[in-house]
């Protein structure tokens, strides 16, 4: 029945339609949220019904369920909401696109989360835009869910003990998830970076001045946001060489966000190194780009206890001491006290906890974010460095 109905999906889905279930009844399987510390949590399973390991996070934002779990940055990661209700104005078709020939509400070409944990979801959705339910649509990405949990509590347990490897298990019993947690590799261990990037490079838009987007995992509004200021972009894969960025011309380079440890990405770092010597125009870092860029320069990152994903982060302009409220999705940081060996300055902090969220360059054009000033989901408060950087650029 599961194939039957993902083929449904599917079929629709590729001529346009949205869906209905009428014919389609099922009680609900039992599922397990198993953790690395021996925890066992019960569900009800949702979306595709598999089994799945990823390192257990989550998200305080309100909105955007869609572009969270179409993020680039959560690959390898199993994404649970706090807000309770998730699923409540349903899922859009990626064939609404902007100006531009991107999908308006998703910031890739699929779900990359691992799975997610809800709540509850929503399976009578209200929006004009919707063509299918959030279980429809994970069925259709064959992306596995557990709902009827109180994410409450297991959010708490990871403030607490920090994030940690964890298994969906569809089963009556939650043993299997032991043996799976025990034969996968740990997430730091991983580089998740070449399975988001692309593939072959692709340009966008017709702009007199060409950025080069070294793609880590992009999300499609960095895309937009560029594209929005006039430029001409270049999205090219996470292995580019400095020669083949370079043979670009470009006017400026973005390296964009991702997921994992930026320690993993020994290669692009080496490859930023070059850019920071070679390179003299114009560098945007977003996120990931912005770790790497700091590794290149000397500097060093650790990984943060529990992270930080949400929509209501609070970012400090040391310079005018103006604060922001920021999107970010991380699992890493840069070490403040490894910066004193670089050019690099302190730029921007997060008020609650003190780490850095932007860097600036002592001599040169080149500035960095640790959070997300294309949000999606979440405030436009920061879509103001993109003007930073096209003022750079045109400088």
């Amino acid at each position: 029945m599961g194939r039957q109905r993902t083929a449904i999906v599917r079929e629709r889905l590729k001529n346009g339609h949205g869906i209905s279930w009428r014919g389609f009844t099922s009680k609900p399987k039992k599922a397990w949220i198993v953790l690395d510390d021996g925890t066992t949590v019960e569900g009800k399973a949702f979306g595709c019904q598999r089994d799945v390991v990823g390192e257990v996070v989550f998200t305080t934002g309100m909105v955007g369920y869609t572009k969270s779990l179409t993020d680039p940055s959560y690959k390898g990661q199993i994404l649970m909401f706090t807000y309770p209700l998730i699923g409540n104005y349903g899922v859009p078709s990626f064939s609404n696109v902007d100006e531009y020939g991107l999908p308006r509400y998703f910031e890739s070409d699929s779900i990359k989360a691992q799975g997610t944990i809800v709540h509850e979801h929503c399976d009578q959705p209200s929006h004009w835009a919707s063509v299918q339910t959030i279980n429809e649509w994970l069925m259709a990405e064959e992306t596995p869910g557990v709902y009827d949990v109180d994410t409450r509590s297991l959010t708490q347990k990871i403030r607490v003990k920090g994030v940690m490897m964890g298994a969906i298990v569809v089963d009556e019993k939650p043993e299997k998830g032991f043996t799976m947690l025990r034969e996968s590799a740990k997430y730091g261990e991983i580089n998740f970076v070449r399975e988001v990037s692309t593939r072959s490079p692709k340009i966008y838009g017709k702009g007199e001045k060409t950025l080069v987007l070294v793609d880590y995992g992009t999300k499609y509004n960095i895309i937009r946001n560029l594209l929005a200021r006039g430029f001409k972009v270049a999205r090219v894969p996470y292995d580019s060489t400095a020669d083949s960025i370079l043979s670009y011309n470009p006017d400026g380079i973005v390296l964009s966000n991702g997921p994992g440890d930026p320690k993993q990405l020994k290669d692009p770092i080496k490859v930023a190194r070059q850019l920071l010597d070679e390179y003299k125009k114009p560098i945007l870092g977003i996120c990931l780009g912005n770790q790497i860029l700091s590794l290149a320069a000397g500097a060093d990152t650790y990984k943060l206890k529990f992270g930080h994903r949400g929509q209501n982060k609070p970012a400090l302009d040391l310079a005018n001491r103006k604060c922001y409220i920021v999107s970010e999705n991380h699992g890493y940081a840069v070490d403040e006290q490894s910066l004193s060996k670089t050019d690099f300055r302190v730029w921007l902090k997060n008020i609650d906890d003190g780490t850095i969220e932007g860097l600036r360059h002592d001599t040169r054009p080149i500035i960095s974010t640790q959070f997300h000033p294309e949000a999606s989901p979440g405030p436009y408060d920061t879509t103001f460095i993109f003007d930073v950087f096209k003022k750079m650029v045109n400088s």
